[in-house]
């Protein structure tokens, strides 16, 4: 099951109930949870260093005792100054893997920075994407906030995701990201749904939005769907 709760935060729940959830930037003018409301979390995947990115990750596993998935640097020159114990990070860098009972988070490149002005400020290592494979098969590409890469062709004939969860970001062309979907079905057949995140509810003027990336998919003649999620609506997703 699936739930966005604003800009990129996804909260994913597995066939046997854990519970994913991806940068935490509760804090955002569209949010509509708070960081205590978030009372069960098994796992929490960190893309970058931004501050859009970590969000309140801390708080939320020093809350619920999650496991949080992100790089060393970020982990050990940030997370761990805001009182989160080395038990509870699952470090790593792109190309390396983790696996929780069952579902199994790889780690990929993202094209991207990871610095965090806060200070005394701090460098979050390698930018990343993660593509979660659930108990059943089912398998999630989240993108972070890459640009355009042709690593996602291979990845996508790889990894065979089912679902793309890819950024609609202010200043982005979304024609690159309609081929992020095209290089990910290209030997993957399975692949049948895309989301957009990193958007506003109301998009800014000029800003790309989930209706002009729906068009531009279709102009490519994918054979995906395009999910526009409503705010805490929960999606059934199968493999």
């Amino acid at each position: 099951k699936l739930e966005w709760l604003s800009w990129s935060i996804f909260r994913m729940t597995s066939p046997t109930g854990k519970v994913i959830l991806t940068n935490p930037f509760v804090t955002n003018p569209d949010s509509p949870v708070k960081a205590a409301d978030i009372g069960k979390a098994d796992i929490i995947l960190v893309a970058d260093g931004h501050p859009d990115e970590v969000g309140s990750a801390a708080e939320i596993a020093l809350n619920t005792k999650a496991q949080v998935v992100t790089t060393h640097e970020l982990a050990w020159g940030f997370l761990k100054a805001k009182g989160l114990p080395e038990t509870q990070a699952r470090t790593g860098q792109p190309g390396e893997r983790f696996r929780f009972d069952g579902i199994t988070v790889r780690l990929v490149n993202s094209v991207h920075g990871s610095g965090n002005p806060e200070p005394p400020g701090y460098f979050g290592g390698a930018a990343l994407g993660f593509f979660i494979t659930f108990e059943n098969g089912l398998t999630v590409y989240f993108s972070g906030s890459t640009a355009l890469t042709m690593d996602m062709q291979l990845w996508g004939s790889m990894y065979q995701p089912d679902v793309a969860i890819l950024v609609l970001q202010g200043n982005r062309d979304v024609k690159d990201i309609a081929q992020m979907a095209r290089f990910l079905a290209m030997g993957n057949p399975r692949l049948k749904t895309v989301i957009p995140h990193h958007h506003r509810l109301q998009p800014p003027a000029g800003a790309p939005t989930p209706q002009d990336l729906a068009r531009e998919i279709q102009a490519l003649n994918l054979p995906v769907t395009v999910l526009n999620p409503e705010l805490k609506k929960v999606y059934t997703l199968s493999p």
